[in-house]
């Protein structure tokens, strides 16, 4: 089962955030095999930390929760809250894959959250897949009902990613500049 883990970095906590970096890189290589994809989301300077997206691949809700929630920075208190919903692996590949490389053109985060009635947007993969680095739609627990997309995309820009989903099937759409991530 995959999920989609995003801890959203409390104000003012860039201090402790870089203060357990290592124990955060630690702790994600215990699930270097099971990782899809991982990285910060920044501010608009493209350099500040403001969370943190990990798609990973676990036997079960429980193992998922476990992972967001035994996170060293998130038991030091840096998040704010974490979005952890299972998601589906639509392209079947990791960020590592993506042929677009680590570093080639601005990179982001898209999350589509539903209205929470009606139904489901953006199930298949677009048909322009050049600049989708991972791809899929947020569920509940059981699989069953659609709650969202989210995406990781190389796009020119803020707007540009954004178009990737119908805007008016959700609530709300949120765009935010990413990158890869993971020991340098």
């Amino acid at each position: 089962m995959e999920f989609l883990c995003y801890h959203r970095d409390r104000q003012d906590s860039l201090a402790l955030r870089m203060e357990l970096l290592e124990a955060h890189w630690s702790y994600m290589d215990r699930y270097e095999k099971e990782m899809i994809a991982r990285g910060p989301t920044l501010a608009a300077d493209g350099e500040k930390p403001t969370g943190s997206v990990h798609i990973v691949d676990l036997p079960d809700p429980a193992a998922a929760r476990a992972f967001a929630f035994d996170e060293p920075g998130y038991q030091a208190g840096v998040y704010r809250d974490v979005l952890l919903r299972r998601w589906r692996n639509l392209l079947g590949r990791t960020m590592w894959d993506f042929p677009g490389g680590p570093t080639e053109g601005p990179r982001h985060l898209v999350l589509g959250l539903g209205k929470g009635h009606g139904p489901a947007a953006d199930l298949a993969v677009p048909a322009d897949r050049d600049g989708l680095i991972a791809y899929g739609p947020l569920l509940s627990d059981d699989g069953a009902t659609w709650l969202g997309t989210a995406t990781l995309v190389r796009a020119s820009d803020p707007d540009t990613a954004r178009a990737l989903l119908t805007a008016d099937r959700y609530a709300e759409i949120e765009v935010h500049p990413w990158r890869f991530g993971g020991r340098s």
